[in-house]
Order: C-alpha cells, then sequence, then structure tokens
C-alpha cells in the first residue's frame, strides 16, 4: 500500500481529535481546576479540614478524568494519522466546502501543520478547476491554452483561496478575473498557506513568479499584481525579496484591495485580548485558545513598514471601503470595512507616513469581502489596466 501525500479526510478528522485533546480539553481541564482552587481558597480558611479534603479529592478525580479523555483522543488521532498515510478514506480536496476548510485551517494554524501536519499544508500554486498547476512549461500551457504576454496574477488574503475571486459573481454576471480576459490579460489565480508568516509567503512568491515568467507559453511582457487583504502585503513582501528578479522588471501595476498596510485592528484585539485573559486563572484557557494563532494572523497586526517599499517603477493602486459613505463618519473611522480602516489601506497615518506617495486611491462604500468582486473596483480595474 502506498503513501499518501495529498490531504484526506482522514487527516482532517485526526486534526479535529488532537485539536479537540490540545485545546477543548486542556483549556475545560484548566478552567475547571481554576474555579475548585478559587472556590475551595475561600472556603477551606473558614472551614478548615471539612472543606480541604472534599477540594482535593475534586481535583483528583477531575484530572483523572480529563486524563483519561485526552489519552483517548490522542490515541484516536494516532490512528486516524496512520490510516491517512496509506491512503484509506477519501480525498480531501473533492469540492468548494473541502477546500473552504483546509484554506481557513491553513490561515488559522497553517504554521504548526507545515510543521507536524505537511499534508495538510498547502503549497503555493497557481490554481485553475481547483487543482494546483505546476509551474513548467508543459504544465502552464495546458493550463493557460490562449496565454498572452499580459499575466494579471491574483492573490487572496488571509483564510481564504482563490475561488473568493468568485463572490458575487451570481450577482454581477463576471468577476475581475474574467474582465481583464476580456482586455487581453492572462488571469492566474494563486492559493497559498495564509498562516505562514507574509515574508515567507513572500519570498514563495517571488521564486513562483520567476518560474511562472521564465516557463510563460508565450513569454511575459507585463505583470499586473492584485492582492485582497493580506494577498497585498504578501506581494509587497515578494518585491522587496532581495536578489536579480527578471519578473520584477514586468511588473506595471500593483492593486491592493482592503490590505491592512498599517495594520488591521481585529488581529491587535486578538493579541490584546488573549494578554487579557492571561491574567486571570479562571479564564486563562481561552486566552491560550487565542494563542495557537498563526505567525500570520500576528503579521496583521503591524502591517509592513517603509523597508517593504514599491517597486520604483510600478503604478500603485489603492482600494478601501467603509462601513459608511463617508470616511469619516464615526463607523467607517472606527470600523472601516470591519477589518482593515482606511488609512491603512492607504498605507498613511497620522505622524504623515505615506507608504506610497505617488499612488492612486479609491474608495467605496460596503464591507471587506465585497472589494473582491465590485462593479466600482471592476471599472477601476479596467481603467487601470487598459
Amino acid at each position: 500500500m502506498t503513501t499518501r501525500t495529498e490531504p484526506g479526510l482522514l487527516d482532517a478528522l485526526a486534526l479535529l481529535a488532537h485539536v479537540a485533546d490540545e485545546v477543548v480539553i486542556d483549556t475545560a481541564r484548566d478552567t475547571h481546576l481554576a474555579w475548585v482552587d478559587r472556590v475551595h481558597g475561600l472556603l477551606d480558611r473558614p472551614l478548615g479540614t471539612s472543606s480541604a479534603f472534599p477540594g482535593v479529592g475534586h481535583r483528583i478525580v477531575a484530572r483523572s478524568l480529563y486524563a483519561g479523555v485526552g489519552l483517548s483522543l490522542r490515541g484516536v488521532s494516532a490512528g486516524l494519522d496512520a490510516a491517512a498515510r496509506v491512503g484509506v478514506g477519501p480525498a480531501m480536496e473533492t469540492g468548494p466546502r473541502s477546500r473552504f476548510v483546509r484554506s481557513a485551517v491553513n490561515g488559522l494554524i497553517g504554521d504548526r501543520l507545515e510543521r507536524e501536519r505537511p499534508r495538510l499544508a498547502i503549497t503555493m500554486a497557481p490554481r485553475v478547476g481547483g487543482r494546483d498547476v505546476p509551474v513548467t512549461s508543459e504544465g502552464l500551457a495546458a493550463a493557460y491554452p490562449i496565454a498572452t504576454g499580459r499575466v494579471a496574477v491574483f492573490l487572496h488574503g488571509l483564510c481564504e483561496n482563490e475561488s473568493y475571486w468568485q463572490r458575487g459573481r451570481a450577482r454581477r454576471g463576471t468577476t475581475y478575473a474574467e474582465e481583464l480576459a476580456d482586455l487581453g490579460w492572462t488571469p492566474v489565480e494563486l492559493r497559498t498557506n495564509t498562516g505562514l508568516s507574509v515574508r515567507a509567503n513572500g519570498a514563495s512568491l517571488a521564486a513562483l513568479l520567476e518560474s511562472l515568467v521564465t516557463n510563460w507559453p508565450t513569454g511575459v511582457t507585463e505583470l499586473a499584481l492584485v492582492g485582497h487583504s493580506m494577498g497585498g502585503l504578501v506581494i509587497r513582501a515578494a518585491t522587496a525579496v532581495q536578489g536579480e528578479w527578471t519578473w520584477r522588471e514586468r511588473v506595471s501595476v500593483v492593486v491592493t484591495l482592503g490590505t491592512p498596510h498599517l495594520g488591521a485592528p481585529l488581529a491587535r484585539g486578538v493579541k490584546q485580548g488573549s494578554g487579557l485573559l492571561a491574567r486571570l486563572p479562571e479564564v486563562a484557557g481561552f486566552g491560550r485558545i487565542l494563542d495557537q494563532r498563526s505567525v500570520g494572523v500576528d503579521d496583521l497586526i503591524e502591517g509592513l513598514d517603509e523597508d517593504f517599499a514599491p517597486l520604483p517603477h510600478a503604478r500603485y493602486r489603492l482600494v478601501s471601503a467603509t462601513l459608511a459613505s463617508s470616511p469619516r463618519h464615526p463607523a467607517s473611522a472606527f470600523f472601516g470595512d470591519m477589518l482593515v480602516r482606511q488609512a491603512s489601506a492607504y498605507g498613511r497615518d497620522r505622524r504623515g507616513r505615506d507608504l506610497f506617495p505617488d499612488s492612486e486611491v479609491l474608495h467605496l462604500r460596503g464591507h471587506h469581502f465585497d472589494l473582491l468582486n465590485d462593479d466600482r473596483v471592476a471599472a477601476a480595474l479596467t481603467r487601470w489596466l487598459a
């Protein structure tokens, strides 16, 4: 029986059992015992041994119970892992739902998956029809039979995948990729493990784009890079990777859609929340759940600074959304598009910092995921890439 390299359903179930043991059971145990300590700490002094002995017994029974459940879950996880390695069970990526789950899990704990469960970790690659495209002459020619010299690369955000660019297609009847194809561009949609650090993904993107340009069927005359949310940060990280890169000379336009260039308040809130919860033993376990977040999530806290300068020959186009029509409305100023504030999407702050001094900006009313397929953004893309 051969060893499976692609993820299967049993890989996902093994991970679920592992998480249940490490996160759910440990959190329940620590919370339970912290409350026992708190209650008996208050009762033991006035009641003496009449309270102390039941407290000790309670702790012993609780620890034994949680240890037994944890041991069972670890056994289940190990068994499922062994079965998955030899190909038992169906493949995981059989449809959009399973691809959605895998992408979301990679965004949340993708760095750990790469170390501990590599079959579940996503490798950056172009995607066509729900499958990775080999970045070889033969693979690219087969995947893009009517390739042109103008290539538009799309990169998604945290916990997303390439199918997110299809959001709203039923309403609009089209997507950015399809509209750019009508203008003579060849759209290339990538998928990546967004749980890895932005810098690591940037290095992977730089290498992938070099292979893409080298092996492209018609030769690449112009590159446009379009990133949603974290995708824009990864693009910036890629353009800053040291070395002589052929692809970098061909980049004409960089478009970022709701990218937290200066950080995202929600990611910052997750970090602060875990710190606050850690101060009380009764809720510290829940803080550790938040601490399971990937380094990719951590990278959204501050964004990228001036060290990741824009390409001097490329045009930068920055798109933001806010919940109210006016960016100055209190809801817009505080929440932005629900995840990213306008100032961060434009790379500008109150101290006068401007990461993209020669950029063109676009604002629209909406939320973070509207930016994936919106008439106003589509019109702007058509103008910018005409």
